[in-house]
């Protein structure tokens, strides 16, 4: 299975001021999907089998199982047929593992995948009714509900872990970002959108969360909302955010009759679960796993896309595996602690931006996009790199 390409929506501060306040989530979803096809004219629409849009919280102009509502309302042919995913923050990340065993088993050539989370219109946990025996009977503490408290419990949990270690990290991944975008990086992955607002229509074109500038000096003084005299801050944290994104996935013989290009290829996944109080060390298992499957070590892996829920969940992941908090293999334009995380999105958001960077660097073969997820899981996709130089160094 290839990954062919991925575009994403500019993200968007969720709330009564943000970019898409006025903006419905499955036309973020549109914008997505019509992008795709205008940039390969060479994929006539009724070559895709299949559409699957993930959504955390799937209701209002998240629900109709979105990925049948976005194919029709984008002009898809009405024979495509499409589902709805969740898994939280690795929605994105499962629509593309889901489809791509499809592609594997057969059942389809083409594909689209992506996630779209309206955070403004559906708050986190909008509608969710846990089971009062989660508590009652002590199946999680009450810490696991909340995503600020699992990354102060992360803190606890490994005391090296520290508030200066998160800050620096996060104002990395600020001045990343920052270089990324001066170096005409980041928009060329972005599809403008139409917005609307009490001042009018506007187009968004990047994305409105990222600080640049930030220091750790100035990360240092943000209140802690988690804890009192805690270590978790808006600062070090992804904010709430509003986005979409979507990439197109084939079948490798499918692609080279159709002359789609090849972004990258899929070696294998894998999902791990943990303790859902420390839900931000999941990445950790989750590429062990993955890695033993695909018969790899970590030393095999020259660049690493982790996705940036919290500063301290990053560092976990990089200390288990020996690699130093600047490590310019990991996160080469920042995260999404500068761009933001509209939750079930990020995972292609991580995959396109891997894409890119094997584009620039054929003396790497093996990638990873890894994540953590709510309530106690990570996921990790092995990739490899089409334009690998064999005589080049890994």
């Amino acid at each position: 299975m290839v990954f062919v390409d991925g575009v994403r929506t500019p993200f968007g501060k969720a709330g009564s001021q943000g970019l898409y306040a006025q903006t419905r989530a499955d036309d973020l979803v549109v914008k997505v999907i019509r992008e795709l096809l205008r940039r390969h004219p060479e994929l006539p629409a009724e070559r895709i089998d299949e559409v699957a849009i993930a959504a955390t919280t799937q209701i209002g102009d998240q629900g109709m199982t979105i990925g049948r509502s976005a194919a029709l309302l984008a002009g898809l042919p009405k024979s495509v047929p499409g589902f709805a995913i969740d898994r939280m923050c690795a929605g994105a990340m499962t629509a593309v593992t889901t489809v791509s065993s499809g592609i594997a088993f057969g059942a389809y050539d083409v594909a689209i995948a992506g996630g779209v989370e309206h955070m403004g219109n559906h708050p986190m946990g909008e509608g969710v009714d846990p089971n009062p025996r989660y508590v009652s009977d002590k199946i999680v503490d009450t810490s696991a509900l909340i995503m600020g408290s699992t990354a102060e419990n992360l803190h606890d949990r490994y005391p090296t872990l520290t508030k200066e270690r998160a800050d620096a990290y996060a104002a990395l991944s600020q001045q990343r970002y920052d270089a990324a975008l001066r170096a005409g990086k980041i928009t060329p992955d972005l599809v403008p959108v139409a917005t609307r607002s009490e001042q009018g229509w506007g187009l968004a074109t990047t994305d409105e969360p990222p600080r640049p500038g930030t220091t750790v000096e100035v990360l240092a003084g943000l209140k802690t909302p988690f804890r009192p005299h805690g270590r978790v801050t808006p600062g070090n944290a992804a904010g709430l955010n509003d986005g979409a994104t979507g990439c197109l996935l084939a079948d490798a013989d499918t692609a080279a009759e159709l002359g789609l290009p090849v972004g990258m290829r899929l070696v294998g996944y894998a999902f791990a679960g943990v303790e859902p109080e420390v839900m931000g060390v999941g990445p950790v298992p989750a590429t062990e796993k993955a890695l033993r499957r695909a018969g790899l070590t970590i030393d095999d892996i020259g660049l690493i896309e982790i996705n940036e829920a919290f500063a301290v969940q990053v560092l976990a992941f990089l200390e288990h595996f020996g690699i130093a908090d600047d490590d310019p293999r990991v996160n080469p334009w920042g995260g999404a602690i500068a761009c933001g995380h509209p939750l079930a999105s990020s995972g292609v958001r991580l995959m396109t931006q891997l894409s890119r960077h094997f584009a620039e660097h054929p003396e790497v073969r093996y990638g990873i996009t890894t994540m953590c997820i709510g309530f106690g899981m990570g996921g990790t996709v092995i990739w490899e790199n089409p334009n690998y130089n064999a005589g080049g160094e890994q």
